[in-house]
C-alpha cells in the first residue's frame, strides 16, 4: 500500500512554516492519543502523523523529502520504515501535549509518575495589615499583630501520631513510599514507578491519631507578634518577617509573615515622599506688615518670618523638618504655604478700620487717575 504525502497527513500546505507544521501536530496528536481515542486504528495514526511530523519539522530531512519524496526516508529510517526509535521529538510531545486530559505529564502516561517520596515542603506565606499614624511613620513604633496561623501541633511534633509506638512500616510499599509496576506502550515496555497510596509516599502509616491534632500533625493558632516598623516608611511599605508564616510540611522550614504597613491621613500634614506639606491662615495686616508666626511640624513647632506684602499663596521650607529617608541619611523638608483669609464677621472698630483703609485706598485711586491724565497731556 502506497503511503500517505506527509503534508496531506498533517493537513497542511507544502510551504508551511513550522509553527504551522507544529499546530497541526498537536491538533492531530491529541485528536488520535491512544489514551484519548477510541478508534482501534488510533495508535497506527498516531505513529503515521509522528512520521510525518519527525520528517517534516526537520529542515535537512523535509528538504530530502520534498526532492525525493518517500524514497528518501529510507536514509533516515531504513529498509523497514519508521519505527518509534528513530523519533527524536519526544521533548515536543511534553510541549506539545504539556498535560493531557485527565491532568497526568505526558511522561506519566507513557513511561509511568517519578515515584519520588514527597520529601520536606516549605510552608506557605502570610500576609497581615497594620495601620499607624504619620507621627508613628516619622519616628519608628512597634506594634503588636495577630496572626492566625498552622503551627506543628507541640504534642506529636508534627508526626501526626499519639505516640513513637504508633507509627509503622507501610505494609503496601515496605517503607518505600514508592509502587513498581510494568507497562507496555505504544513506545515499547517501561518501568512505572508510583506514589504509594496507602502512605502516600511517606513510607509510614499511622495506627493511633494523635488526640490534639488527628492526625495532621498541625494546628491551627492565633499567635501574638511584635512587629518593629522603621522610621520613614510609606503608605504601602511590606516588611518580611522570616519564619513567622505557615509552618512546614514533613519537617520543612515555615513561610514567611508580610506586614504591609498603611499609613494614616494627616488632618495638617500631606506627605509626598520625603516631604511633608501644610497650609497656614494669616490675616491682611500680617501679609501686608509682615510677622513672624509659629507654625506646627512632625516633632515640635517652629517659627518662620513672613516679610512684608507677602502674597496669598507664597510657600516657605523648613529644611529637615519632613520625613526621614529610609534606608538613607537626613530627612525631607516642610514646606508651609500662608493663605490670606478674609474676616467673616467684624467688631464695629474693626469695620471703622477697614472703612478708613478703603477711604485711603480710593484716595490713592483717585491720585493716580489725576496724575495719569497730566501725563497724557505731554
Amino acid at each position: 500500500m502506497a503511503k500517505r504525502d506527509y503534508y496531506e497527513i498533517l493537513g497542511v500546505d507544502r510551504d508551511a512554516t513550522p509553527e504551522e507544521i507544529k499546530r497541526a501536530y498537536r491538533r492531530l496528536a491529541k485528536k488520535y492519543h491512544p489514551d484519548v481515542c477510541k478508534d482501534p486504528d488510533a495508535e497506527e495514526k498516531f505513529k503515521e502523523i509522528s512520521e510525518a511530523y519527525e520528517v517534516l519539522i526537520d529542515p535537512e530531512k523535509r528538504a530530502n523529502y520534498d526532492r525525493f519524496g518517500h524514497s528518501s526516508t529510507r536514509e533516515f529510517f531504513g529498509k523497514e520504515g519508521f519505527d518509534w526509535s528513530d523519533f527524536t521529538h519526544f521533548h515536543d510531545i511534553a510541549d506539545l501535549f504539556e498535560r493531557d486530559f485527565f491532568g497526568r505529564d505526558i511522561f506519566e502516561i507513557f513511561f509511568g509518575s517519578r515515584g519520588r517520596r514527597p520529601g520536606p515542603r516549605r510552608g506557605d506565606d502570610l500576609r497581615c495589615d497594620v495601620e499607624i499614624s504619620l507621627e508613628d511613620a516619622a519616628t519608628g513604633v512597634e506594634k503588636e499583630i495577630s496572626v492566625f496561623r498552622t503551627e506543628t501541633c507541640d504534642l506529636c511534633n508534627g508526626s501526626g501520631a499519639r505516640s513513637s509506638n504508633d507509627v509503622r512500616t507501610c505494609p503496601d510499599c515496605n517503607g518505600t513510599g514508592q509502587k513498581r509496576s510494568e507497562k507496555k506502550t505504544i513506545f515499547g515496555h517501561f518501568v512505572s514507578v508510583t506514589t504509594c497510596s496507602r502512605c502516600g509516599g511517606s513510607g509510614k502509616i499511622i495506627t493511633a491519631l494523635c488526640p490534639r491534632c488527628n492526625g495532621s500533625g498541625s494546628i491551627k493558632r492565633t499567635r501574638r507578634i511584635r512587629v518593629r516598623v522603621p522610621a520613614g516608611v510609606d503608605d504601602g511599605h511590606t516588611l518580611r518577617i522570616r519564619g513567622e508564616g505557615e509552618s512546614g510540611i514533613r519537617g520543612g522550614p515555615p513561610g514567611d509573615l508580610y506586614v504591609v504597613v498603611h499609613v494614616k491621613p494627616h488632618e495638617v500634614f500631606e506627605r509626598r515622599g520625603d516631604d511633608i506639606f501644610t497650609e497656614i491662615p494669616i490675616t491682611f495686616s500680617q501679609a501686608a506688615l509682615g510677622t513672624e508666626i509659629e507654625v506646627p511640624t512632625l516633632m515640635s513647632k517652629a517659627r518662620i518670618r513672613i516679610p512684608a506684602g507677602t502674597d496669598s499663596g507664597t510657600v516657605f521650607r523648613l529644611k529637615g523638618e519632613g520625613m526621614p529617608r529610609l534606608g538613607r541619611r537626613g530627612r525631607g523638608d516642610e514646606y508651609v504655604r500662608v493663605k490670606v483669609v478674609t474676616p467673616k464677621r467684624l467688631t464695629r472698630r474693626e469695620r471703622e478700620l477697614f472703612e478708613e483703609l478703603a477711604r485711603i485706598e480710593r484716595e490713592k485711586e483717585n491720585r493716580g487717575s489725576i496724575f495719569d491724565r497730566i501725563r497724557d497731556k505731554f
